[in-house]
């Protein structure tokens, strides 16, 4: 393999008052109104559940005003806390994925998983779900995914994504990307191109520091904003997933910079904090670890230097993405319907597909 295919290979009842003899009923219904939204809203304000490499698993939440919560998996309580709690739960038979419950004593539960699921040909395929909006609404989880290149997947992989429901592959690769390393896919699933770069790699000469290596990333992130294939393709991803959520992934090389952008703008169009949205982006880095680890180990110490930030995902990166979002549209809500081509019922519709609370 040569550096330079080295370095490609690495890289979402109101109503106005009337003053009739129609208000006292109306007010007599409020009530209801009210204890129904109480019932939807979800008291938590951080929850996650993490494997653990024994087969247990940790679960955290915070509940402020809630007295007790239960955490259930396969139908029965398997712990209990309060409005902050931490459990490890043992014991519990092997599956594709373990789903608990958090059950608090008042509002709506929250169904979760780790967010990282395990194949043997893959290492960054994850959850886009599991994250709380700045409202308090919760983006669910086991509908959108995100990976790196799938061409590696093994029959038990592709086995595992046939349980868990993959219905649509959106590739964000370019075409000799997709060439060198087609796609393996589980019978039935819908395969769409998204091609963010059109064919035309940002990778014109190789950096000779480390320096212009970060920028040109930085470069990279803002094409993905501005340039006219990104724009075709992350209207394609997300006005896709706003018509069709439902076992949803879309996925590049590394699954870190094309993908990256992709969960960036999924998420904040449903209103997830940018500090949150930043916290998924450089994930990455953690699911990558030992891939590029290995990547950089093979090379002289000087080159891998001047490499590594290209293996990164890093807040300067993500930062620039957004920075073009201001000055290319000036705000993100510009960004969505000018290049996104996604109008208000879509958006609507979006967020009633993926979010709950």
């Amino acid at each position: 393999m040569t550096n330079s295919t080295r370095v490609r290979a690495a890289y979402a009842l109101t109503a106005a008052a009337l003053f009739t003899g129609l208000a006292a009923p109306a007010a007599t219904a409020a009530p209801h109104a009210h204890q129904a939204r109480q019932a939807r809203e979800i008291p938590f304000t951080a929850a996650e559940v993490t494997a653990q490499d024994d087969g247990s698993y940790k679960v955290t939440w915070k509940a402020p005003g809630v007295r007790k919560v239960a955490v259930k998996a396969n139908g029965r309580t398997v712990a209990a806390g309060g409005a902050t709690g931490s459990v490890v739960v043992k014991g519990l038979r092997a599956a594709d994925r373990q789903w608990f419950d958090l059950v608090p004593e008042r509002g709506g539960k929250l169904h979760l998983a780790d967010r990282l699921i395990q194949l043997d040909g893959a290492v960054n395929f994850r959850d886009a779900g599991g994250y709380r909006t700045a409202d308090g609404q919760w983006v669910k989880m086991g509908v959108v995914y995100r990976s790196d290149a799938w061409d590696k997947l093994t029959d038990a992989d592709l086995a595992k994504l046939r349980r868990l429901g993959i219905d649509t592959d959106y590739d964000l690769r370019m075409a000799s990307e997709r060439t060198a390393a087609p796609d393996r896919l589980p019978g039935g699933v819908r395969y769409v191109v998204a091609d963010v770069l059109g064919g035309s790699s940002p990778l014109t000469a190789m950096p000779t520091t480390a320096e212009d290596a970060a920028q040109m990333m930085i470069d990279g992130e803002k094409s993905m904003v501005s340039g006219d294939t990104a724009k075709t393709a992350y209207s394609t991803v997300l006005g896709g997933i706003a018509a069709d959520a439902e076992g949803s992934v879309y996925h590049c090389t590394a699954g870190k910079d094309r993908t990256g952008w992709a969960s960036a703008a999924l998420l904040t169009a449903l209103g997830v904090p940018r500090a949150t949205v930043l916290a998924d982006y450089l994930a990455s880095n953690d699911y990558r670890a030992e891939a590029n680890a290995a990547a950089l180990a093979a090379l002289p110490a000087a080159q891998a230097a001047v490499y590594k930030p290209m293996l990164d995902v890093r807040a300067e990166y993500l930062n620039a993405g957004f920075e073009e979002v201001e000055d290319a549209y000036g705000s993100f809500g510009a960004y969505e319907k000018q290049a996104l081509g996604l109008d208000a019922k879509e958006l609507r519709h979006l967020k009633s597909e993926l979010l709950v609370g």
